[in-house]
């Protein structure tokens, strides 16, 4: 049983309770567009996995029957959710459900650019993988329990044949049961089409602070640097569906002849 969006007042949007009157003051009400509802509801499916990564969804003509809703707030619904990269329309076949397989979903969160020429897959090769217990900070930002178990994952990144990337990662133990260096190294598309395939994970947006930070000796010998070279620092949080954080990931990037980008809008 598919639920439909509650009836809209006179506005277009729906009036709903805050909770129960404390001390005799009643609850202020809040006001959520329906467009914003049906939104909601086909996340839903998705988080669910009623449609999968790169399936075709229904029609707006078929989800405005199935929500009781019109067309136009089907289509506003899904312009958010093609907007925030959870959907893909294509010209004349409909939207499909967005995959981390696309190519253009490769530098959606790898953020390094070449100072010229355009963008390459980088080359990477796993220097760690293991399972281990989340020291405390980890297990604060993937909200574990401190001691739970995680993956951890250190790699090189190289373009051209050049270091350019030393990345560290930690996931979730009891999300990736499984994954192993020898699957990372076999698998030949990018790493979150992987996590989506075959753990059921998929990245929908990330939390990342960046500052300067200088070469330490291990650092400087992967990337093979001097010691004390100047490199960028990211400290990424990825979230999938309802908020949930699955990913803490580090990487120290070398700006020789690389620069970060962000598209703003």
């Amino acid at each position: 049983m598919n639920p439909a969006p509650s009836n809209p007042n006179s506005n277009g949007a729906t009036t709903t309770s805050a909770g129960s009157a404390v001390g005799g003051v009643a609850p202020s009400p809040t006001f959520s567009p329906l467009y914003q509802q049906i939104k909601a509801l086909i996340t839903q499916s998705l988080q669910s996995g009623e449609w999968k990564p790169g399936e075709l969804i229904p029609s707006e003509v078929e989800l405005a029957g199935r929500y009781k809703v019109s067309q136009g707030t089907v289509r506003k619904a899904i312009d958010e959710l093609a907007a925030e990269h959870l959907v893909v329309r294509r010209q004349g076949k409909g939207t499909f459900v967005a995959t981390h397989n696309e190519a253009r979903a490769h530098f959606r969160f790898l953020k390094l650019m070449p100072d010229e020429g355009i963008p390459q897959h980088l080359d990477h090769d796993y220097l760690e993988v293991k399972r281990i217990r989340a020291p405390a900070e980890v297990a604060r930002l993937l909200e574990l329990k401190s001691g739970d178990a995680v993956v951890y994952i250190k790699r090189l990144m190289s373009d051209g044949g050049a270091p350019t990337i030393l990345e560290e990662l930690w996931l979730p133990g009891q999300l990736f049961k499984g994954l192993t260096a020898e699957r990372l190294a076999e698998y030949k598309g990018p790493m979150y089409g992987l996590f989506e395939s075959e753990f059921g994970t998929r990245m929908i947006r990330a939390s990342e602070k960046i500052r300067a930070v200088a070469a330490d000796a291990p650092t400087a010998q992967a990337l093979k640097v001097p010691e004390g070279t100047p490199l960028l620092c990211a400290d990424r949080v990825s979230f999938t569906y309802g908020d949930k954080a699955v990913e803490l990931r580090r990487g120290l990037y070398l700006t020789t002849k690389h620069h970060y980008q962000n598209e703003l809008s």
